[in-house]
């Protein structure tokens, strides 16, 4: 005797068969289900953006100040500085000149130099402090604990001969 197929058994039960239209909506729900599934599970994905052009040509120099290097760039500063200053203190002299009528010209060139001439010479004393600082070696601070030997030995070396012999001596 053979055993009556699912839908059969359901149909004897009073129970509705699925159809063929019933396997479609099943069909494209198992469909939906591992679709769902296959992208849980995915572990790469492609960026199809397209990446921007990039070529071999050197850069273009842009307008206003050049490229330049940091210390460069501090040194144009600098330079432009005492240029203001320059012309703030001639022009102080010059009117100072003017307005009296017979001013001595040294003595406002002494009058007017005098505070430049002490900047740049502060200045000067500043950047060479600064570049003994740095020249210095680092302090090393070494703590220890426990018992410390300190070896103060030298050793020098004499190399003589065709064939060489080497002997070191201890000091």
């Amino acid at each position: 005797m053979q055993l009556p197929e699912p839908h059969q058994q359901q149909a004897q039960i009073g129970q509705h068969a699925p159809g063929p239209a019933d396997r479609s909506e099943v069909q494209k729900l198992a469909s939906a289900v591992e679709e769902v599934l296959t992208q849980a599970m995915q572990t790469s994905f492609r960026d199809e953006t397209p990446l921007p052009i990039v070529g071999a040509a050197p850069p273009v120099a842009q307008p206003g100040r050049p490229p330049m290097s940091q210390r460069a760039t501090d040194t144009s500063a600098l330079m432009l500085s005492g240029g203001v200053a320059t012309v703030l203190i001639g022009g102080s002299a010059s009117l100072v000149m003017v307005a009296s009528g017979y001013a001595d010209p040294a003595v406002c060139a002494i009058v007017f130099g005098a505070p430049a001439v002490l900047v740049l010479a502060l200045s000067r004393l500043v950047g060479r402090v600064k570049a003994t600082v740095e020249a210095a070696p680092p302090t090393i601070h070494q703590h220890f604990n426990g018992n410390v030997t300190q070896d103060s030995r030298s050793i020098t070396t004499t190399t003589r001969g065709v064939i060489a012999n080497t002997r070191n001596q201890t000091r």
